[in-house]
């Protein structure tokens, strides 16, 4: 950042400068010989000097406080901005945890229905196992029963086939 004198100063060399360019530049462009040295008067030159930054250095503070305030809003703009790919990111990690959790949901439930399967099998086949064993015991008690049967009609015919007489 350049101070209001450093800028005063520097104008004011540019221009003593451009004077003494012009008075080293021949009158006749034709004469090739030195202009004499002309007298500059110091208050004039500090007068020409302050109404030089009298005209410009307005302008110039109206832009320096111009770009100041472009430079300060693009540091709030870069802040927001920021804070707002921090709020993406953290929207991001939220679907991140949305979807794990839909999908531990998901797998929950299908735990639940596999237990739930598994329960009604288990049952199915405590019924099956019971009737099965109802099923053996009605075939044995059956067998059992016609077991008894034929020996009863084979005692029943031994008892029906003649036997010969004994002698006596």
């Amino acid at each position: 950042i350049i101070s209001k004198k450093t800028k005063q100063q520097r104008i004011s060399l540019n221009y003593l400068n451009h004077l003494t360019d012009l008075q080293q530049q021949p009158a006749d462009p034709e004469s090739s010989a030195p202009v004499e040295n002309v007298y500059v008067d110091r208050k004039a030159v500090d007068k020409l000097t302050e109404g030089l930054l009298s005209h410009y250095l307005p302008d110039l503070q109206n832009s320096k406080r111009a770009l100041q305030e472009l430079t300060q809003n693009q540091l709030i703009l870069l802040d927001t901005l920021d804070q707002e790919v921090t709020k993406f990111r953290e929207c991001n990690t939220l679907l991140d945890l949305n979807s794990l959790f839909t999908e531990a949901k998901l797998y929950h439930n299908k735990l639940v229905n596999v237990r739930k399967e598994m329960i009604t099998l288990h049952e199915k086949t405590t019924k099956l196992k019971k009737r099965a064993l109802k099923l053996q015991q009605q075939k044995q008690r059956e067998e059992l029963e016609r077991e008894q049967q034929r020996e009863k009609e084979l005692e029943r015919e031994r008892q029906l086939i003649a036997k010969p007489a004994k002698r006596t």
